[in-house]
């Protein structure tokens, strides 16, 4: 973890305050959390997204196998280029 400095206006900073106080954490843990929910998204929220496109390609039929299909994907001519 990084110890950073934050400038908050006086309103937010006393409302994250109140906030903290009852559920027992600190202002700094509010913060990281918003952040965290913010910029990283929420656990569940990307837990959600990952589920919903697994097997997203589950019935193409264009694809037929896919280990194949990535290595001519990977298949160049790159040793040529370079002379070997």
């Amino acid at each position: 973890m990084r110890r950073i400095e934050l400038y908050l206006e006086v309103g937010v900073w006393k409302r994250l305050h109140i906030l903290a106080r009852p559920s027992g954490t600190t202002v700094s843990d509010l913060v990281r959390q918003a952040i965290r929910e913010k910029y990283t998204g929420a656990p569940a929220a990307r837990r959600e997204a990952l589920q919903s496109i697994a097997g997203l390609w589950k019935d193409r039929t264009d694809i037929t196998d896919s280990t194949a299909y990535v290595w001519a994907l990977r298949k160049d001519n790159r040793f040529e280029r370079i002379g070997r």
